[in-house]
């Protein structure tokens, strides 16, 4: 497969991640499509996504595709717009870094502590 670069915005919350200790692969190629950001340890997807991805039928149809399949084979698969992460890049990173250190491998089992 290609080689992809990361956008900026997906650079942002890896490097926001990072400072949180997460361990974490950048545009993993899961063997269908690239993943934003691949976190190994908890089957977690993360997904930066532009606003097509919330208006275009067509992406919209595209992406439940991508997380049916992915889901299928026991990953979970997060997306954050562009947006959310201009506007509330911090408090993502904390969220995930609380479900990654607080429920590790129990993602649905709601552990995640405040």
């Amino acid at each position: 497969m290609p080689n992809i670069e990361p956008t900026k915005h997906t650079l942002l919350l890896a490097e926001a991640l990072e400072r949180r200790g997460i361990k974490f692969k950048l545009e993993h190629w899961d063997g269908h499509k690239h993943i934003d950001i691949f976190i190994p340890e908890d089957n977690i997807y993360i997904e930066i996504d532009g606003m097509r991805h919330q208006t275009s039928p067509e992406c919209i149809i595209s992406d439940f595709n991508r997380d049916y399949f992915s889901f299928k084979n026991n990953f979970f698969t997060k997306h954050i717009t562009n947006e959310a992460i201009e506007t509330h890049l911090e408090e993502i990173a904390d969220a995930i870094a609380n479900v990654i250190n607080n429920a590790p491998n129990k993602i649905g089992d709601r552990l995640v502590k405040k």
